[in-house]
């Protein structure tokens, strides 16, 4: 997993897509358009991405 990958990861029952901006060991920080927050970044365990 490397900065600029495509992801998809689980919120709120649903499916969501971004972009990977930081990648560790156990976490990974994603840039994600919600409706009412363009270019969010969010945090998630590695293990809950595909």
């Amino acid at each position: 997993m490397n900065k600029g990958d495509k992801v998809t990861f689980p919120f709120a029952k649903k499916t969501m897509e971004g972009t990977v901006e930081q990648a560790f060991q156990k976490t990974v920080y994603i840039k994600a358009d919600f409706p009412k927050a363009k270019g969010k970044i969010i945090k998630r365990k590695i293990k809950d991405i595909k």
